[in-house]
C-alpha cells in the first residue's frame, strides 16, 4: 500500500553522487565497481503494473551506471516500449530495507504480477510504499538507500566484464545508461552488496530457496514431476535433475520439453530425468542412475533453443544446444525389448530382524 512517507527518504541529497556509497569492485579484472544486490523497479508504457527485478548496475562515474537488463528481462522489456516512444524512462533503484523484498526481486515471476504482491506474500503482511521525489515511480518505505533517475533510450554503453556467478567473466557489451536525479536514505542506512563467483557463493542459497518455492507451482503445469534439483555445480542454468510418476513411453521426453518450456527453466543445458523414488539431491544416486539406465543412442535427446547470455560455450549468444537424458527405467515400447532387471534391495523381513537386535550387535540406539 502507499503511504505518505518513509525511513528511505529521512535524508534527502538533491545533488547526488554516487561516491557516498562504498561500492564494490569485486574481482581483478570487473570493468569496474558494481552495485549487486540493486531492487530495480520500472513500468511500461502499455500496463500500469510495475516490475521489480535485479539488475547489476556498473558505475561509470558518480551520476551514471551500466543497467544489466538482458533481453528476456521485464525490465528490457519496458525499455523496449520507451525506445519504440522515443521517451525518457522512470527508473528507480531501492537497496536493503526487508530481505524478502530483496529476495521478491530475483524470483522468476509471470510478467503481469507485482513483486512486491510476493514480497507481501513472504512477509504476510503488506508492503509499504512511498512515492519518489523526482520520477513518477514508488518504492519500499523501509529501504536503506533509494536511487531515482532515468534511463535514455537513445544512449548506451559499454558494461563490463563482471565476474560473475558461473565462475566466469561476463563480457563487456553495450547496455543502456541509468541517470541519477536524486538519492535518498535512511539517517542509519546500510549499504547492502553480494560477491558472485564459482559456486558455491551467497547467490547459491537464494536460488534453492527459488527452487523450493516455486516446485509446487511446476508440479501443478507438469503433475507428473515428483521433485527437482538444480544443483549448485549448475549455476541453476546448466543442470535440472528431475524425478518423475512415470506412468507412459516416452514420458521423460515430454517432461523434458515441458521443462525447456517454463520461464526461465526455458534456459536449462542438460536436463536428466530419473523415475521417483531416486533421490534428486544425491548426485551420486542420479549419476548411478544414468549410467546403468541409458543408452546413449536411444536415450539422450538433443535440441536447439535459447541460452542464457552468460553461457560462453555456445556458438552464437543466447542460443545453442541443449541435451535431455532419459534415465527412467525403459519399457518395450521405447525400443528396449529385454527384460529389465530388478534392483538389489534387502528384504523387508531381514532389515526388520537386524533393527530389532540393534542393540544386541553392540550398536546403540
Amino acid at each position: 500500500k502507499t503511504v505518505a512517507s518513509g525511513p528511505c527518504q529521512e535524508v534527502v541529497l538533491d545533488k547526488p553522487s554516487l561516491d557516498i556509497l562504498p561500492i564494490l569492485k569485486c574481482w581483478p579484472k570487473d570493468g569496474g565497481r558494481f552495485i549487486t544486490l540493486p531492487v530495480v523497479f520500472t513500468k511500461g508504457l502499455k500496463t500500469v503494473v510495475r516490475n521489480a527485478g535485479m539488475y547489476r548496475m556498473h558505475v561509470y562515474d558518480e551520476r551514471t551506471t551500466g543497467m544489466h537488463w538482458h533481453v528476456h528481462h521485464d525490465g528490457a522489456r519496458h525499455f523496449r516500449d520507451y525506445q519504440q516512444a522515443g521517451q525518457r524512462m522512470p527508473v528507480a533503484v531501492a537497496l536493503g530495507g526487508d530481505p524478502a523484498i530483496t529476495y521478491a526481486a530475483t524470483a522468476p515471476m509471470p510478467p503481469e504480477l507485482d513483486e512486491m504482491l510476493f514480497a507481501g506474500f513472504l512477509r504476510n503482511k503488506n508492503v509499504e510504499m512511498v512515492k519518489c521525489r523526482t520520477i513518477d515511480q514508488e518504492v519500499p518505505a523501509d529501504a536503506d538507500i533509494v536511487l531515482e533517475g532515468y534511463v535514455d533510450p537513445s544512449e548506451s554503453r559499454l558494461e563490463g566484464p563482471f565476474g560473475d556467478h558461473t565462475g566466469y567473466y561476463s563480457p563487456a557489451d553495450q547496455y543502456p545508461v541509468f541517470h541519477l536525479t536524486c538519492l535518498t536514505h535512511r539517517k542509519d542506512a546500510i549499504y547492502p552488496a553480494t560477491i558472485v563467483g564459482k559456486p558455491p557463493m551467497e547467490d547459491c542459497y537464494i536460488g534453492k530457496t527459488t527452487e523450493r518455492l516455486f516446485l509446487p507451482l511446476i508440479k501443478l503445469v507438469v503433475p507428473e514431476i515428483v521433485d527437482m534439483d538444480l544443483p549448485i555445480f549448475g549455476v541453476f542454468h546448466n543442470y535440472a535433475f528431475v524425478s518423475i510418476d512415470k506412468r507412459y513411453p516416452f514420458q521423460a521426453r515430454k517432461v523434458m520439453h515441458a521443462i525447456w518450456g517454463l520461464g526461465q527453466l526455458m534456459f536449462t543445458k542438460i536436463v536428466v530425468v530419473v523415475d521417483k523414488g531416486v533421490n534428486v539431491h544425491d548426485v551420486n544416486e542420479v549419476m548411478w542412475k544414468v549410467g546403468n539406465n541409458v543408452d546413449p543412442r536411444r536415450d539422450v535427446a538433443f535440441v536447439d533453443g535459447p541460452l542464457d547470455v552468460l553461457d560462453h560455450a555456445s556458438p552464437l549468444p543466447r542460443a545453442g544446444s541443449k541435451m535431455g537424458i532419459d534415465a527412467t527405467k525403459k519399457w518395450s515400447e521405447e525400443g528396449h525389448p529385454r527384460e529389465w532387471p530388478d534392483e538389489i534391495e534387502m528384504s523387508p523381513d531381514v532389515k526388520k530382524l537386524v533393527d530389532g537386535r540393534w542393540r544386541e550387535y553392540g550398536f546403540g540406539a
